[in-house]
């Protein structure tokens, strides 16, 4: 599987490293991935995603099927 949130689509990032003399290498900035058991209203069961840590804070706002509607997500798969 790849690094991707489930429900937001973020992923990695490239940017530099930049050294004290102004070189720069190639870095990779991951994001920060969380594997979450979240419990889904409609469905009545525990669901299993890996989120992000701003998905993770976004859905003690909005519910879960709401965030999956929104994203175009079949929760039924997970």
């Amino acid at each position: 599987m790849a690094r991707k949130c489930q429900l937001t689509g973020k992923k990695a990032n490239n940017a530099y490293a930049i050294s004290h003399s102004h070189r720069r290498t190639k870095k990779l900035q991951e994001v920060n991935l969380q594997w979450k058991r979240v419990w889904w209203e409609e469905g009545k069961r525990w669901v299993r995603l890996r989120l992000s840590t701003k998905a993770i804070k976004t859905l003690e706002k909005k519910s879960l099927g709401q965030f999956a509607k929104e994203a175009g997500i079949n929760l039924n798969q997970f």
